[in-house]
């Protein structure tokens, strides 16, 4: 098999176990029951590898053993691809019989045949068995493979006849080579040859004449000698006798004690060999037991798994077989996997490069051509060897271009990891970017800066014949925008007729037809990553072209070549292909390779680069006439080379014309063999070279020629005709040699992967079969079956027969077996899978595997025949006659992340199982298993890790966005979000990884109520943190500040220039956008693309000017006053509505202006439009497109239409209201509102009989229309102030009985029921509004302003702005839709953003303080807490439901709050004045005036309150009623209660002092040592109440035991240290004292041990908090500098960090959505941070194992989102008593 020659290791470690058959049988099975799989499994998990160990005796039956050559290519190919030890050797105490030789050269067979006979030993059994064949190289006699009797009476008979004249056999031949030594006819080294056994001849192949590195630490040797074997004495007789005069034959003992004593040893000195020798010493009697052998097994396979797991385990495994990238970026590295893993293949194909092609040549003379900027299409039919020529060429072009140092880029699209054109774009940006060294991706620098006056702006492509260095025009854009008519052909290839139609012509229904929407998204051209998955396809097209155009130079130009376009998805190609330069830059060559049969491709290409003409054919023949020096070629050459008016130059590639060169060709191939053919055979060959000289056929007929022996009889039949026969022919001998059933299955495993399969899974795969494959083996095994495998030996030789047309290339990583052409699998396909059900059978197979369905123990059923024999033929076998067994397959476990979960978040060495992230959607979706690909695996935690670990966030994102499997459309919302997730935080994933389950759960756990589905995701995440034993969760996550997006679409534009004039949604959600140039753009719902309007007309004649929906129907307008009519709910087509009432004046007058829908209403199956400036209505009728017209007294400016649709409402000019019955086209009725205004809308209450007219300054007139006549009553008016300002939109929410009413300035809702002004919300300053919508309940509003480009949403209870929408582009909104389940976004650049209606209100209506955050507090046990934002509430908050509970009102703004440590009260300070509180009830049952408070404590047994003032006295009074105890005169700074409630501690002048709390008098006094040293921090310590540790301004720190005032100093903190007293906390033991936060370092004291201690943070720290038992500390740090040039808020937000004190390990992270004001822990281990925007966020800390005790964290139930709106059960309101009821003196 070809090797790839890649350098990258290999994932696979493959052992060949070398031992003698029969005497290590017990000891084999041994290793392959107890060994292997638990060694496979280790590997598999800590490391990512597979094990495969090929033992060549596996099998029973010695048949099926593999003779000297097929054992060597084993080695071979264990060696070189292993990523680790390849050799496992079992040297037993029985040396083992000889092997007979496939094969004996002619001279050396003759030698001993004549002396045989010379010595009269018969030698019939030796001709008669071997058989002369000229067509090996060079002739030899071959041994016949069909020696054995065939009429037998039984297997044990058969058997001993094969051993017998297999023994004769040996004897003839020894007997031969011995009397040739003696002669001297034969060298002694020679004659070893015959005389050593396999294992001998394994070893010595293995390790002999090798490098040192191929053995060192690669290879173990077991010797076992055991001592008195059973048979000894009488061996030692038998060799004794055996020496005659004539023998010269070296006994089995000689050869074993040579190989164990000299060969061996020999190697342990010089390659540093391990080699393990065992002795086994036996009685004599008894000789070597069964007893000893298990024995010696069993101590063997504790020593074998202990050496080869330490072997593994010392890998470098940091030598991954990813490149080496200096990119923190996972994208980046990915697309650097993805280039080695191009360049390794392009190595790989270009050995099959066997037959000089003259289409070399052309290629040659295009490259070197200077002034071609058309590219070169490679063309050609099947088979033809396209991919090889231009590997070839690739590797060729430097020395073409030995001058110069060209970058030569060759991307084989059909072979790529994911061919999609943003994938393909991206690759060849990085790898074009990345060859010059100034990949604008790195963490360098984040933007493309080529040069520094380039000043952002970017050339026209199209202009190369300047002669300045760098092609710049700043006022020229990037886009090139071709005609219409261009526009229209290239659509054309996509099925999309043409069709010219008349203008004039009544009644015309135009087709719709749709091509891609160009992305208007405003993104400046050179953008600074291609690694995020919203970037459109125009964007990586520009950014091509920049450094298309930029990057290469005359001395270092870029070759670029594209392979396999045309194997791609037809819509795939075209994108590419538009994507590329026309014409290409000076410096560029550009290479296409496509199939002759894709014309709409060629096509393509030719209109893509039609103003590209080749140049001159001289130029290019005078230059081939130099190279290649044949006059008479240049003709030719100028034909194939010149093809005018197709825009590139055309190379046809076909078979290969030279008849001599196929014959040479395959004469090198049988050479390269050892084979060649006879003149006779020769004459067939050529025979069947002149009717196919394809290469695969040539490569194909060296197979079948190389079977041929020099007397078989071969005729024209003998030969297959064609590539795919030629296939067809070698399965049958494949099938023949190895059994249909494996092959069959094997290579239909090959053939339906999606990226081919490594040697490991398909030896898995053929295990877990649920065919006869299996089967097959059972009768080779004796019962019970607990474990069974197919016999990795049996695949490997199989894969050894197939090595020429099987390729091993490197796909993610791995390296798996692929065919090296398509053909294969074309034939494979129809031949064992040609029905839908097998095809479908198989992919469910496959999908089994990956998912690890049968894994790590699971037994799976296995039908087998009670009489099945041990024949490997497929059996037709009657289900009646079958029974099912149950077996362990052993196939590889397949869990997303190898290393367990602990590795993989703290090693450098995190790997994924790429292999199940690539091959398992395949699988599920070919198989049409849509549940579990939609719910199991595309929507869960480790699928998403090893997508984004791996750097392909961007494919896992458009997973999630495409639209698979109608049935499961349900899950299509929680799909999108999760990808608005991923897109939104691709920036940050990319660089960081494993922060994913963090970033993923806080920002899924609002929206749990909205899409409960997503729970099962969530609760991954948290059992993955539990099981990897540590973290940081989210218990309740903060009030959104924003919410994302389902759908945001920037699609590729053609011209930025573009901006949307009008858009118009429908009902069920259909929006249609009309721009600038009179284009229209249509979004279909969520999920749809937006696509542009393609009509079957002449786009020139016919612009769109404007759009109105009403109910399904939308309505559009042209510049030449046409109306057309869609129905969103039919087929695509539209309906011309044609005004035959229109006079001959209002035609005339209508050609100089366009005359603007005003209305559209429909009704009754009637469109009734208005028109601006109009005073009449037309009413089309929509079955027959009949206009009628209803006239109105002034102009029309707004239509309604009632619920039964027979009466239409006109609002009109000077406040006139008309009604008409839309049936009889009468009018009923009009009436004048009393202002005189315009009407803009009207609203109906059909239940009340009432309408309410709006006129355009927002005023409202209410009147009765029971009677629908003239005399209409006029029942209230409603004034709007004084802003006589025009409205901009009115809302209506009818559910509710809200309007909205939508002004520059200021925003008003009316109360509908009772019309009453509810509120008004005036604009920001500096801004005006521009458009307002009222959410689905009403409790929320979104509004547009001129100057931002975000969608702001406000609480109408409040006031405040609670949200702002990200459009996903810097351009203003255009306008709002309201659906009914989404809101969306139209920017007046046309992009379209659609965010979920529920997760809006969700967001808007979270509970949260209406200022920040000042001071959270926690009560003990952690269920309830309390926060304050300084104005006169106090909420409480429930931990277990996510929500606030009540609100603690008092008469002025909160200062402190304290709850006592039992829980029972809440104390506040409020204005002087201290409020008591019942917790349960909400009772205030004191309120305390006159205390003069600064701060409230209590004591620990919850007896006392006590009130600290600084300008007063400190009181100590009773909780129970509030009674004075006693005063301290003295404040004390700092102060705290000690733990027995004894003395109130603090600072007074620089000691510290304790104060009884019974008496107020100082009891107690520290003062340090010297007098100028005063107390800087203290802290009590609850579990030791008697001491207070006491660290003193010169850093020096002691305890203090204050009931026997003693004091002992413990710690000299470091002169150079500035401690910081305001920061200092202390653990409630003692054991840490928290003692600073300088910048991003935070400093603790171990008092442990008298240490101390420093923890590095990522960036500044703004706070922290030590938790109380000393486990842990919690840090929030705010990002300064920027990452890689990123704003987006992962990167720029604060961070949560925790870190365990002990050994200064970090725990976890979590990224905060907003700024923090406030940061508490309480004791379960929970972190409560409150926010400047008055939200609470509270954090668990997980750590399962600390100092070995398991410890349980705070509770993870979900309760991130709010189970219950706030708004809709109104918080508890508990009120203070009206006045002080206690008065303190």
């Amino acid at each position: 098999m070809k090797r790839s020659g890649s350098s990258s290791r290999s994932s696979c470690v493959k052992l060949y176990l070398s031992s003698n058959p029969e005497d290590s049988v017990v000891e084999r099975r041994a290793l392959r029951e107890s060994v292997f799989p638990r060694l496979r499994e280790h590997c598999r998990h800590t490391l990512g590898l597979d094990i495969r160990v090929i033992d060549p005796y596996e099998s029973s039956d010695p048949s099926h053993w593999p003779d000297e050559n097929t054992r060597q290519q084993l080695i071979k190919e264990c060696k070189e691809s292993s990523a680790g030890p390849f050799l496992l050797a079992l040297v037993g105490h029985q040396y083992g019989r000889a092997s007979l030789p496939a094969q004996v050269e002619v001279s050396e067979f003759q030698l001993l045949l004549q002396q045989s006979q010379q010595a009269g030993v018969s030698t019939h059994l030796l001709e008669s068995l071997y058989l002369r064949d000229e067509n090996i190289i060079p002739a030899s006699y071959f041994l016949r493979h069909t020696y054995r009797p065939q009429q037998i009476e039984s297997k044990e008979e058969e058997e001993n006849k094969m051993k017998n004249e297999e023994e004769k056999l040996r004897k003839v031949f020894q007997t031969a080579v011995s009397l040739s030594v003696r002669k001297g006819l034969m060298t002694p080294e020679r004659a070893r040859s015959y005389y050593r056994s396999a294992l001998d001849t394994d070893l010595r192949f293995a390790l002999q004449n090798h490098p040192h590195d191929d053995i060192i630490r690669r290879c173990l040797v077991y010797v076992h000698k055991v001592v008195n074997p059973k048979h000894q004495r009488e061996s030692k007789q038998a060799a004794t006798s055996d020496q005659g005069p004539v023998r010269m034959t070296p006994s089995e003992g000689d050869l074993l004690s040579e190989l164990c004593g000299d060969f061996l040893p020999g190697l342990i000195t010089s390659s540093q060999l391990l080699v393990y020798t065992t002795t086994t010493e036996c009685d004599s009697r008894h000789g070597y037991t069964t007893a000893r052998r298990r024995g010696y097994s069993k101590s063997l396979c504790q020593q074998v798994y202990s050496d080869l797991s330490g072997l593994i385990n010392s890998l470098n495994i940091s030598e991954t077989t990813e490149p080496k990238s200096t990119s923190k970026d996972a994208h980046c590295d990915a697309l650097a996997r993805e280039q080695a893993e191009q360049e390794e293949l392009c190595s790989v194909l270009s050995r099959f490069y066997d037959v000089t092609r003259p289409e070399e040549m052309e290629v040659r003379a295009y490259v070197e051509e200077i002034d071609q900027q058309c590219p070169l299409v490679v063309t050609g039919g099947p088979c033809t060897g396209k991919s090889v020529l231009l590997a070839h060429c690739a590797k060729q072009i430097k020395s073409w271009l030995a001058d110069r140092d060209p970058l030569v880029i060759l991307y084989f699209c059909s072979l790529s990891i994911c061919p999609s054109p943003k994938y393909i774009l991206c690759n060849l940006c990085y790898q074009i970017a990345s060859s010059c060294n100034t990949y604008s991706f790195t963490e360098h620098d984040p933007n493309l800066s080529l040069s520094t006056d380039l000043d952002g702006c970017i050339t026209d492509h199209r202009d190369y014949n300047s002669n300045t260095d760098f092609y710049l025009n700043p006022e020229c854009n990037l886009n090139h925008e071709p005609s219409i008519r261009e526009h229209v052909s290239t659509s054309n290839l996509n099925s999309s007729t043409m069709a010219k139609i008349d203008p004039g012509e009544p009644n015309s229904d135009l087709s719709l037809n749709t091509v891609p929407h160009p992305d208007p998204s405003g993104k400046p051209a050179v953008i600074n990553s291609c690694s995020t998955p919203d970037l459109s396809l125009s964007e990586l097209k520009e950014h091509l072209l920049s450094l298309l155009s930029l990057l290469p130079s005359p001395k270092q130009p870029l070759v670029l070549i594209l392979d396999g376009l045309d194997q791609i998805e037809s819509n795939h190609s075209h994108q590419i292909i538009e994507c590329l330069p026309t014409p290409l830059p000076p410096t560029v060559k550009l290479i296409l390779s496509i199939s002759s049969k894709q014309t709409h491709i060629l096509q393509t290409i030719q209109l893509h680069y039609l103003q590209c003409s080749p140049p001159p054919c001289q130029s290019v023949c005078a230059q081939t006439r130099v190279r290649m020096q044949v006059e008479s070629g240049l003709e030719e050459m100028k034909e194939r080379v010149c093809v005018d008016k197709k825009g590139y130059v055309c190379v046809h590639l076909s078979c290969v014309a030279d008849r001599k060169q196929c014959v040479k060709m395959l004469a090198s191939l049988l050479s390269s063999s050892g084979r060649r053919v006879t003149s006779g055979q020769q004459a067939l060959v050529n025979r069947a070279l002149t009717s196919c000289s394809l290469p695969l056929y040539i490569r194909l007929l060296h197979i079948h020629t190389s079977t041929w022996h020099s007397d078989s009889e071969v005729t024209e039949s003998s030969l297959p005709d064609g590539v795919h026969s030629s296939i067809s022919a070698l399965l049958d001998h494949l099938e023949q040699k190895h059994g249909s059933c494996l092959v069959g299955r094997a290579l239909s495993y090959l053939t339906l992967s999606r990226t081919g399969l490594t040697k490991a899974e398909l030896a898995d795969l053929l295990c877990s079969d649920n065919n006869e494959v299996l089967a097959g083996y059972v009768p080779q095994c004796q019962g019970p079956f607990p474990e069974m495998r197919v016999p990795q030996v049996d695949v490997e030789k199989l894969l050894l027969d197939l090595g020429r047309f099987i390729i091993r290339r490197t796909v993610a990583g791995s390296h798996v077996l692929f065919w090296v052409s398509r053909h294969f699998g074309l034939v494979v396909g129809k031949r064992y899978f040609g029905t839908p059900e097998v095809r479908n059978d198989i992919h469910s197979e496959m999908a089994d595997y990956f998912s690890g369905k049968w894994a790590c123990g699971s037994a799976k059923p296995l039908p087998v025949s009670k009489e099945s024999g041990p024949s490997k033929a497929c059996p037709a076998v009657d289900v009646s006659s079958q029974m099912k067994i149950y077996i362990d397959k052993q196939p590889s476990s397949q869990s997303f992340i190898f290393n367990s979960l602990k590795l993989f978040y703290f090693s450098k060495t995190n790997q994924v199982n790429l292999r199940k992230a690539i091959e398992l959607p395949h699988h599920l979706r070919e198989s049409d298993r849509w549940e579990e690909l939609e719910h199991g695996l595309i929507m869960s935690l480790g699928f998403h890790q090893a997508m984004v670990h791996a750097g392909l966030l961007e494919n896992l994102v458009a997973m999630l966005e495409r639209e698979e499997g109608s049935s499961l459309s349900h899950l299509s919302r929680e799909r999108a979000v999760l990808a608005s997730i991923l897109k939104s935080s691709a920036c940050f994933l990319q660089s960081s990884p494993l922060d994913l389950p963090a970033v993923m759960e806080a920002r899924l756990l609002p929206y749990l109520g909205v899409f409960p589905i997503l729970e099962g995701y969530v609760r991954e995440i948290r059992e993955e943190r539990r099981t990897r034993g540590r973290g940081v969760g989210v218990s309740l996550c903060p009030a959104p500040s924003t919410v994302p997006s389902i759908q945001c679409l920037q699609c590729d534009a053609r011209s930025r220039s573009s901006f949307v004039t009008e858009a118009a949604g429908t009902e069920c959600g259909i929006v249609v956008e009309i721009t600038d140039d009179g284009s229209v753009w249509i979004w279909k719902g969520p999920g749809s693309d937006l696509v542009k309007l393609s009509l079957n007309c002449d786009l020139n004649k016919l612009r769109f000017a404007g759009v109105k929906s009403s109910g399904r129907f939308i309505l559009l307008s042209t510049n030449c006053h046409k109306l057309f009519l869609w129905d969103v709910t039919g087929p695509d087509m539209l309906k011309e509505l044609k005004d035959s009432l229109k006079t001959e004046f209002e035609l005339q007058s209508s050609q100089n202006t366009i005359n603007q829908i005003q209305g559209f209403v429909e009704c009754q199956k009637k469109a009734c439009v208005c028109w601006k400036g109009e005073n009449f209505v037309s009413v089309f009728d929509v079955s027959n497109v009949t206009p009628t017209r209803l006239q109105c007294q002034s102009s029309v400016t707004c239509l309604m239409c009632c619920s039964g649709g027979f009466y239409i409402y006109c609002g009109q000019e000077k406040g006139k209201v008309s009604i008409f019955d839309i049936n009889a086209y009468s009018l009923l009725g009009s009436w004048s509102n009393p202002n005189h205004s315009a009407v803009i809308a009207i609203i109906l209450h059909e239940d009340k009989w009432e309408m309410a007219c709006v006129d355009i300054t927002g005023n409202i007139t209410l009147w009765d229309v029971a009677a629908k006549t003239q005399s209409l009553t006029l029942v209230r008016e409603c004034f709007n102030g004084d802003d006589t300002s025009k409205i901009l939109n009115t809302d209506y929410l009818n559910e509710v009985d809200t309007l909205l009413v939508c002004k520059a300035h200021q925003i008003a809702l009316w109360n509908t029921c009772e019309w009453e002004l509810l509120d008004q919300f005036l604009a920001p300053q500096g801004n005006t509004f521009t458009q307002a919508v009222l959410s689905e309940d009403g409790q929320l509003f979104l509004a547009l302003l001129d100057t931002c480009p975000l969608v702001l949403v406000w609480r109408v209870s409040t006031g405040e702005c609670v949200l702002s929408l990200d459009t996903g582009t810097k351009t203003k909104p255009f306008t709002l839709f309201k659906m009914a389940t989404d809101v969306i976004c139209v920017t007046h650049n046309g992009c379209l953003t659609v965010w979920d209606s529920e997760m809006i209100h969700t967001a808007g209506t979270a509970p949260k303080m209406e200022s920040g955050v000042m001071q959270v507090v926690v009560e003990v046990r952690g269920k309830k807490f309390y926060t304050t934002d300084g104005s006169e509430k106090v909420w409480k908050w429930s931990l277990e439901t996510g929500i606030p509970h009540a609100n603690f009102m008092h008469d002025g703004p909160v200062e402190k709050i304290r709850v006592s440590p039992n829980n029972s009260h809440l104390v506040t300070l409020s204005a002087g004045e201290i409020y008591v509180w019942q917790t349960e009830t909400g009772k205030n049952t004191f309120r305390i005036c006159g205390s003069r408070a600064t701060d409230i404590l209590f004591t620990p047994n919850c007896n006392f309150g006590v009130s600290l003032s600084e300008l007063g006295l400190s009181q100590v009074w009773k909780l129970a009623h509030g009674g004075i105890v006693c005063s301290i005169n003295l404040y004390l700074a700092d102060a705290q209660v000690s733990p027995e409630s004894t003395f109130l501690i603090g600072r007074h002048h620089g000691d510290l002092l304790a104060a009884s709390l019974w008496s107020g008098s100082i009891s107690k006094c520290f003062s340090c040592v010297k007098s100028s040293e005063h107390v800087a921090a203290f802290h009590t310590l609850s579990e030791h109440p008697d001491f207070v540790i006491v660290m003193a301004a010169s850093g020096a720190v002691y305890t203090w035991n204050v009931a026997e005032e003693t004091v002992c100093r413990h710690f000299q903190l470091p002169f150079t240290f500035h401690s910081q007293p305001q920061a200092f906390q202390m653990s409630s033991d003692g054991s840490y004292a928290l003692l600073s936060t300088d910048n991003d370092v935070i400093t603790f004291l171990d008092l442990s041990q008298a240490r101390l201690c420093s923890i590095k943070a990522e960036s500044p720290v703004i706070k922290s908090c030590l938790v109380k038992t000393g486990c842990y500390a919690a840090y929030i740090s705010r990002p300064t500098s920027v990452w890689n040039g990123c704003v987006c808020d992962l990167h720029v937000k604060p961070v949560l960090t925790v870190v365990r004190l002990s050994d200064g390990e970090r725990l976890g992270r979590v990224h905060l959505p907003k700024s923090p004001s406030a940061l508490a822990v309480c004791e379960r281990q929970c972190v409560f941070v409150g926010f400047e925007d008055g939200s609470v966020g509270v954090y668990a800390i997980s750590d399962v194992v600390m100092n070995g005790e398991v410890l349980v964290r705070c509770g993870e139930n979900l309760n991130g989102q709010v189970k219950q709106c706030p708004c809709d059960r109104a918080l508890l309101r508990w009120l203070p008593v009206a006045n002080p009821n206690i008065t303190w003196p």
